[in-house]
């Protein structure tokens, strides 16, 4: 019998009332769990608790809070290895990665957001005869909705600046990656967390629908992509929720001729093949200056023929399993567009069979002569699939690098510091790194521009997105009235 995987409501684990559906390990392509999806009613109960434990939570001062933020990040790190272990077999990333980022990056959120906590004030106004002052309050009722790509990291980046906030949240991981959203619940509840103040609903897309247009959420946090960003946002405007979203993108990566080959090198494999090319930032559209072009290829294709596809679970392992057997012939469908289209295969561009495992696995795969009409370059692959782009000016390849209808990401290398600002202030993104690529430390703001997003995760902008402002005005003198 394989594993029930259950929601998470008022501090004890408990199973929705719609129909049954498996979750798989993409690896090996075996069930590795069931679900039941949460249905209407399970949303009012996952509601009702929320509210009642917004209540008790929302009265705790910010160091009171801060506090079990700060222990549930201590226990995340004491259980790092047990946690890791279960996102490889949810979503198929090598251990080597979910072992260093991806539990610990969420521990890191915790401990930010806790020690934030108890910094939430307001301002004063003096004025001659009354003083006016302002209050930072928690929204009430939030709901975050998870993507499978970095599913605990994410239930963190949402949950912790809501809670340090006061607020109460529903989390909805995806349908794929159920698993360690409801160990997060309990680790929340370990730490102290008063019942109802994080919940867990696991579902679909319905599910996350029923949440996102229930009257009683005040603010809908979403990761995912731009078409479900997009109902989300439609279903939140029924009564004018809050919504931050982190969607898409299809981020350029700029290789100037100046720049340091090896590290630019290493920058585009890393912001194309980390976590088998499944980050949202990646920067796909390579864009190399045109006087590099052929050393640049040269190396990228020695070094990109030497990394070792294989069982996530085994440490050597550097690119692992894509999500589904759906994404897998989605990526390699992309590929075929490519070669059709007439871009050049440098390496990989087939799937790997890997001995012992029969999941989805793609090898990790560099196109060149690419051009910008192309489909693997306009559109979002998702998967481990590099396109890269000759240029010769500035100008032309800011151009080129804006003509997209995303603006998540960017990256720059070049030696020229004043050129890297210039390029920063021009790329039309959320992000930009110069000389790296994919580095989103907590203390940082991260969110996109255009289609990629609304609002920012992490660093002490993301608590602005979790409160709102209150005024409050006293009068000390007379009120000023003409009427007699």
């Amino acid at each position: 019998m394989s594993l029930l995987i259950p929601s998470f409501i008022d501090g004890r684990p408990c199973h929705g009332q719609g129909e049954r559906f498996p979750t798989l390990n993409p690896a090996t392509g075996q069930v590795i769990g069931e679900v039941h999806e949460a249905l209407a009613a399970d949303v009012e109960a996952a509601i009702a608790s929320a509210q009642a434990g917004f209540e008790v939570w929302s009265a705790m001062s910010g160091a009171e809070r801060g506090r079990v933020l700060s222990r549930a990040a201590a226990i995340l790190r004491e259980r790092n290895d047990e946690l890791a272990a279960l996102e490889v077999a949810d979503t198929g990333k090598p251990i080597q990665e979910a072992a260093v980022v991806d539990v610990a990056s969420g521990a890191d959120c915790l401990e930010y957001f806790g020690g934030a906590a108890a910094t939430l004030t307001g301002a004063q106004y003096p004025f001659k005869t009354a003083l006016a002052y302002t209050r930072r309050e928690p929204l009430g009722l939030c709901v975050g909705i998870g993507a499978w790509n970095y599913p605990i990291q994410i239930a963190c980046w949402k949950s912790a600046p809501a809670l340090a906030a006061g607020n109460a949240m529903i989390f909805k991981p995806s349908e794929l990656t159920p698993m360690t959203a409801v160990k997060l619940a309990e680790v929340y509840a370990e730490a102290g967390l008063p019942p109802g103040v994080f919940n867990v609903l696991q579902g679909r897309g319905a599910t996350g629908a029923l949440l996102a247009q229930h009257p009683e959420v005040a603010k809908v946090s979403l990761t995912g992509s731009v078409p479900t960003g997009k109902r989300v946002m439609a279903a939140a405007a029924g009564t004018l929720k809050r919504v931050t979203m982190e969607l898409g993108g299809k981020s350029p990566l700029i290789v100037f001729d100046d720049a340091d080959l090896e590290q630019a090198v290493s920058a585009a494999m890393m912001a194309n093949f980390y976590t088998q090319g499944e980050v949202c930032t990646n920067g796909t559209r390579v864009f190399v200056q045109r006087a590099l072009l052929p050393r640049f290829l040269e190396r990228l294709a020695e070094r990109t023929a030497l990394l070792r596809v294989g069982d996530p679970s085994d440490p050597v392992t550097e690119v692992g399993a894509l999500i589904s057997a759906a994404h897998h012939d989605k990526v390699m469908g992309y590929i075929a567009q490519g070669l059709e289209a007439g871009a050049r295969l440098v390496v990989g561009g087939t799937a790997v069979t890997v001995p012992g495992c029969g999941g989805w696995f793609v090898a990790p795969t560099v196109f060149a002569d690419c051009r910008d009409d192309m489909s693997i370059v306009q559109e979002e692959i998702f998967g481990p699939v590099m396109s890269v782009l000759a240029f010769d000016a500035e100008d032309e390849v800011l151009a080129r690098a804006n003509a997209t209808r995303f603006g998540l990401a960017a990256g720059v290398f070049t030696q020229d510091i004043k050129r890297g600002h210039r390029m920063a202030a021009r790329l039309k993104t959320g992000l930009c790194w110069i000389n790296n690529y994919n580095i989103t430390p907590v203390e940082m703001p991260f969110g996109g521009a255009r289609e990629s997003g609304i609002g920012h995760e992490n660093s002490l902008l993301a608590l602005e997105h979790y409160t709102q402002v209150k005024t409050v005005y006293l009068e000390l003198g007379d009120v000023a009235c003409s009427y007699r």
